[in-house]
């Protein structure tokens, strides 16, 4: 078994043009008051991080990572959740996607495309100068308009869609693995990587790519109804990364997981702060102890009743309350020792 890091807390949520949130110093100081010992940082945060120059210089990335830890805190995993999501977009979401892209490439899907795959890449390189182990990010994708199969989806459109999804990252995987890093999707609805059966399509479609694995999210999986603790038990050997996030799932005789567009807090699926959903936490955090997940518990609020600033507040003690100390040994170790053939004989009366 292994203990599990942290509390961590995802900085994208919190990140904006006011201090202490408009500087790394400013946003590691808040962390570490409120007791985090990690953090993980959108690169897309440019006040965050610059991470082409990450990519480039290792004293950038050496200064940048002993700034974090003078405050007491670890960099958890780079994310590039929005950049990931532009290497595979489809033409119906071009719109509104181009909007996480520089205007520079707005307008212009081929070039936004080679400018998410270049990034997603400098996140690679930087986060093997800043030694870090795992990155966070999404898949992108292009068959989450056939979802729901009306019309009938033809045949062979989804082994296609998945075959290029791969051709689109395999490159990406290929730059990881020269670094030394794990790519771990988010597991999220709108991906096309958004349940088990998805992530076993493209990882067959990647040739089983060592560095193709997941960020384990639950409240997506209460959100569209998936059993996230077997979810556990299939996959617990990709999983590299971990958001710590609450939801619940009410359902009525008039909205369900599709939620009739309702705003979120309308909805019969919203996320909540940590321990005002419905995530059996308890669960996760002993099975993911009991598989050795060396992951980092890592906060990611999106309430849609609670303040930012409380639950930043109540989020590391609830995950510090959380994470099990693993036992290095069993209680019965009593019983152990060398194998004695005689005795195991006469204990069966044999």
């Amino acid at each position: 078994m292994k203990t599990l890091k942290g509390p961590a807390v995802f900085l994208a949520q919190f990140a904006g043009s006011e201090a202490p949130f408009n500087s790394l110093d400013g946003m590691c100081q808040w962390a570490a008051d409120l007791g985090y010992k990690g953090i993980q940082i959108p690169t897309w945060e440019t006040h965050l991080i610059d991470v082409d120059k990450a990519a480039e210089s290792q004293t950038y990335c050496d200064e940048l990572k002993g700034k974090v830890n003078s405050y007491g805190l670890e960099i958890t995993e780079l994310s590039t959740h929005l950049q990931g999501q532009l290497v595979a977009v489809h033409p119906a979401y071009d719109t509104m996607f181009d909007g996480f892209a520089p205007e520079s490439v707005r307008n212009n899907p081929k070039a936004r495309t080679e400018w998410a795959i270049k990034t997603v890449k400098n996140s690679g390189t930087a986060s093997g100068r800043l030694g870090l182990k795992s990155h966070a990010t999404f898949s992108g994708g292009f068959l989450w308009h056939t979802v729901y199969p009306w019309p009938q989806r033809p045949k062979g459109l989804v082994e296609m869609g998945f075959e290029e999804l791969a051709k689109r990252w395999l490159p990406i995987l290929n730059h990881f693995d020269e670094h030394g890093v794990d790519v771990c999707y988010e597991i999220h609805p709108g991906e096309d990587l958004h349940d088990g059966i998805s992530f076993e399509r493209f990882l067959k479609a990647t040739g089983n790519h060592k560095r193709a694995n997941i960020l384990y999210d639950p409240s997506h999986y209460v959100l569209q109804q998936l059993d996230y603790l077997t979810f556990i038990d299939y996959y617990h050997e990709f999983i590299k990364a971990f958001h710590v996030k609450d939801a619940e799932f009410n359902p009525t005789g008039k909205q369900g997981v599709y939620g009739g567009y309702s705003d979120w807090a309308d909805r019969a699926g919203r996320f909540r702060s940590l321990g005002d959903g419905q995530v059996d936490f308890k669960s996760i955090f002993s099975k993911l102890t009991k598989y050795k997940c060396d992951v980092w518990a890592v906060m990611e609020w999106e309430c849609c009743i609670k303040s930012s600033e409380q639950g930043a507040r109540e989020g590391a003690p609830f995950i510090q309350s959380h994470i099990i100390e693993a036992a290095e040994r069993s209680f019965d170790d009593f019983a152990g020792g060398d194998v004695d053939k005689e005795h195991l004989k006469k204990i069966l009366g044999l």
